[in-house]
């Protein structure tokens, strides 16, 4: 079961095109080490559900990260389908509205067989995402920060386990919502490293100071010349800090 409040490992995205790249990158860590992987939207339609079953098998937790939008009915089946895959959290994206995340947590519970530890969170707004495409590409009038304590609250109130925010916004959304609710951040660098695509970034150790529950961490591991060091010191990072 995953605690309520932190999840105490670094959550590994595994953004590979492939189960081979996939399969060479686990394979560095040490069989007995359980890690807690992220696999998204390039991975899972590149190999499907049997790269899921293939790493739930190898004992890992598996964050399915596919950021679900649709009508209420389609997102509920497919909900049912993830649910009976077995991963530790999945995803929807908040601005879906209620009805879509009060659907969608039914069919993820019954495709679960009623498992109430598989964890489901709404994505409020991306880490790519700044004030000005809030602003005049979304037209959307209160401030990004705003816009994404509207979302947690809309999402606590469906029924969602918590939300994928950055960590800017953590520690205000634990403010809001009540203390159990997962405030999941991925845009997680280590000080110096390159932002790349995303815009609101943190360390490890300022998102555990702003009040992460848990952090996703992509190319700072993936990337690293030494993977295996880089997760374990990200790892410590994280924990001293929690």
């Amino acid at each position: 079961m995953l605690n309520k409040m932190t999840i105490k490992r670094p959550i590994i995205a595994l953004d590979f095109p492939n189960r081979q790249a996939t399969e060479t990158f686990l394979n560095k860590f040490p069989a007995e080490e359980k890690l807690f992987v992220k696999v998204g939207m390039e991975l899972f339609y590149s190999e499907g559900q049997e790269m899921v079953k293939a790493i739930l098998a190898k004992g890992h937790d598996v964050f399915l990260d596919l950021k679900c939008h649709d009508i209420p009915h389609t997102v509920e089946n497919t909900m049912r389908v993830i649910g009976k895959l077995g991963v530790s959290m999945t995803t929807l994206h908040a601005s879906g509205g209620g009805e879509m995340m009060r659907a969608a947590k039914e069919g993820l519970l019954d495709g679960s067989g009623g498992n109430k530890n598989a964890k489901l969170l709404a994505i409020t707004q991306l880490t790519s995402t700044d004030q000005k495409m809030v602003t005049e590409e979304q037209q959307v009038a209160v401030s990004l920060e705003q816009s994404v304590l509207h979302y947690a609250r809309l999402a606590q109130t469906a029924g969602m386990d918590g939300v994928v925010c950055s960590a800017y916004e953590a520690n205000s959304i634990l403010t809001k919502t009540s203390a159990n609710f997962l405030r999941v951040t991925p845009g997680i660098r280590l000080a110096g490293a390159d932002v790349g695509d995303q815009k609101r970034v943190m360390t490890p150790d300022q998102a555990a100071a702003r009040k992460s529950s848990a952090i996703v961490v992509g190319r700072a591991i993936t990337q690293a010349t030494d993977s295996v060091a880089a997760y374990r010191y990200i790892k410590e990072m994280w924990e001293e800090n929690i």
